[in-house]
């Protein structure tokens, strides 16, 4: 999936930021709820004409971390492990990574799945980007290194019906936007309350749970994840523990053919590392 699910419902949006930029250029050139409407306007365009893209992803648990190597394809992510916890995989778990992937590839009904998935998780984002303006009342906070700092609450008037939009309507945060480009740079938001579902007999998200959601810019137009962390906590049904956590950093961002299928992209995994994930977080590390 191109990106994590909710960073919360939340997900969905994303970050980049231009340093240098002149003081007359960081000037208020409209009122935030304005400006918010027009960034939400080019984050969509690129979600619907973006390009496909392979990277490293590191992703850090109470127990492990793992390193992966990730491709974009038009049929969804294709993704393969290629450390734990800084070391190379064991003959076990290099066994279990390549019956995955053959199983993906050779089973029409995993497929099907993994490529609805893919547009399930296409279509959650770009509505959830798109109800930011409605969802939320902005104002300026502030300039940070060529990018404006927006403060955002509830909207009281936003009919939040679904959970999705249950869920993020009831957080609240800061939004850094670049400046020049008017792209979404950083995005932090946070529960102030507890969320109930069915007056807390279905469900609860504990207040206090929070994320961080970074981007970058990786082309003239496009911006990637680089950066992703998730803490949520709560039951559900008044049995199951809800425990959600997150922390991932991607980078080694290249641009890869538009329109490949899993085995195409599976091919260029196995193919080498375009730019080599040596640069990774993990690696260093080990290195020290």
């Amino acid at each position: 999936m191109r990106f994590q699910w909710l960073a919360v419902g939340v997900l969905g949006v994303v970050y980049g930021g231009v340093v240098g930029i002149r003081a007359e250029q960081c000037e208020r050139p409209m009122p935030a709820g304005q400006l918010v409407r027009e960034v939400v306007y080019n984050e969509l365009q690129d979600h619907d004409r973006h390009g496909y893209w392979r990277y490293w992803i590191e992703s850090r648990g109470e127990k492990e971390t793992r390193l992966a190597e990730e491709v974009e394809t038009a049929d969804g992510l294709i993704s393969r492990m290629t450390m734990s916890n800084g070391r190379p995989l064991d003959a076990e778990t290099q066994h279990a990574e390549q019956a995955r992937l053959t199983r993906l590839l050779t089973s029409p009904q995993e497929r099907v799945r993994h490529r609805q998935d893919y547009s399930e998780d296409e279509s959650r984002i770009g509505m959830i980007v798109a109800l930011l303006p409605d969802a939320f009342l902005f104002e300026y906070s502030g300039e940070e290194g060529g990018c404006h700092r927006l403060h955002f609450h509830p909207n009281p008037d936003y009919p939040a019906h679904s959970i999705e939009t249950r869920v993020l309507h009831a957080m609240s945060g800061d939004l850094w936007v670049d400046a020049r480009l008017k792209r979404i740079e950083r995005l932090e938001g946070h529960f102030e309350e507890n969320v109930d579902f069915g007056f807390g007999m279905l469900g609860r998200l504990n207040k206090g749970g929070w994320f961080r959601l970074g981007r970058t810019q990786v082309g003239a137009t496009e911006w990637k994840t680089d950066r992703l962390e998730v803490h949520i906590s709560g039951r559900a049904m008044l049995l199951k523990t809800i425990g959600r956590e997150t922390s991932e950093v991607r980078g080694g961002f290249e641009p890869v053919p538009t329109g490949m299928n899993l085995a195409q992209g599976l091919v260029l995994l196995e193919h080498g590392y375009l730019r080599s994930p040596q640069d990774s977080p993990v690696t260093l590390a080990m290195r020290r």
